[in-house]
């Protein structure tokens, strides 16, 4: 049997169902059980208990946020709470104004209707939406030409959730037309060390206060994120024998899967890497520090740079990007006072702030 390329991965088809199966399990099925987002909890009850009130179907919902912080998870426990079917699809695989009225024909009345990422459907299939979250009808078309014609079609009355990661690309029409918007932040760690402690029950594992801490702080705000480290975590505690984790193992078990202490994995550190000792801590651009790393310039700005960013340890400007003294602190390294990033830090953000504040007038 011919060997494997090096760097080939495999990965068997009833392990991806086993880590589903294990995602599903831990995804809380009621708002009582949903950790954190306490104001989008609130206001959500609010709105689902007026709709169960009222004998309606509950209001549009919008739910923004960066990846991994409930969105998802929060439109199932719509359609749990509200006792309806839940249909689930995304905005890229809505590329035609007819791949739409599929779906919505198909609606049964009171379903919900989970559209993610939906800042990245069509032009012509959002038009089309306007008209079916307002007024339950969609039009359609039939022929092509002066001899094109309109049919109405009417709809059952449903729910549209949409969520989305970059709500800003949501035309101000589609925005508008939900009745609730409701914004996920990123989790404190004490918040996440509740999510662990759910997951750690229902994974019947056995962990420390410290080990729930350690796992917690280095999770990125997130809980995705948390949940991934601790299944990493789980395993590698059985591997070597271990009935109760603790602070020292969780670090050890995360050490090895290359996540430091502040969360930061191989491709956030090479990036800062690459940044100090091949271009002086910056300014450098994004596409010339992407191919010192080795990576797609996209991978280096969606992947990597929002977290150094919001953990300040690197700076966007317009002249490049720049690594900040906690950049160099957090690597271990000495920042000479002839760093670009040094002395000109400061001076580099007030330039990029004038220049903001110049588009905007």
């Amino acid at each position: 049997m011919p060997a494997e390329p090096e760097g080939t991965s495999i990965v068997s088809a009833a392990g991806e169902a086993e880590e589903r199966a294990l995602e599903s399990a831990l995804r809380p099925k009621n708002l009582a059980d949903f950790v954190g987002q306490a104001r989008v909890r609130r206001q959500l009850s609010l709105v689902l208990e007026a709709s169960r009130i009222r004998e309606r179907t509950a209001d549009h919902v919008l739910l923004s946020g960066p990846p991994g912080l409930g969105k998802t998870t929060l439109a199932m426990i719509i359609a749990a709470e509200m006792n309806a079917p839940l249909r689930i699809s995304s905005g890229p695989a809505i590329q035609h104004a007819g791949d739409l009225a599929a779906i919505l024909s198909s609606l049964t009345e009171g379903e919900i209707l989970f559209l993610d990422e939906i800042h990245r459907m069509s032009r012509p299939a959002e038009e089309m939406l306007y008209m079916a979250m307002e007024d339950f009808r969609v039009d359609i078309v039939v022929g092509k030409g002066p001899g094109a014609t309109a049919i109405p079609l009417d709809l059952p009355p449903f729910t549209l959730v949409g969520a989305t990661t970059r709500a800003g690309l949501l035309p101000g029409p589609l925005r508008d037309r939900f009745g609730f918007t409701g914004h996920l932040e990123f989790y404190s760690t004490q918040e996440l060390e509740l999510v662990l402690r759910r997951s750690a029950m229902l994974l019947d594992l056995k962990i420390s206060s410290a080990g729930f801490a350690e796992i917690a702080g280095r999770s990125r705000g997130t809980p995705r994120i948390a949940n991934r480290l601790l299944r990493r975590v789980r395993d590698w505690a059985l591997v070597h024998g271990i009935e109760e984790i603790d602070a020292r193992s969780a670090a050890a078990a995360l050490d090895m899967y290359e996540v430091d202490e502040r969360g930061l994995d191989r491709l956030d550190r090479e990036v800062l890497m690459a940044l100090i000792t091949k271009f002086g801590g910056g300014p450098v651009g994004l596409s010339t520090l992407a191919i010192a790393v080795g990576e797609e310039t996209e991978t280096v700005e969606t992947v990597a740079e929002p977290y150094l960013v919001r953990e300040g340890l690197l700076g966007r400007t317009p002249r490049g990007r720049i690594a900040t003294p906690a950049a160099w602190e957090h690597l271990g390294l000495d920042m000479p006072a002839s760093a670009a990033g040094a002395p000109d830090l400061l001076s580099v953000l007030e330039e990029e702030e004038r220049g903001l504040a110049d588009s905007g007038s």
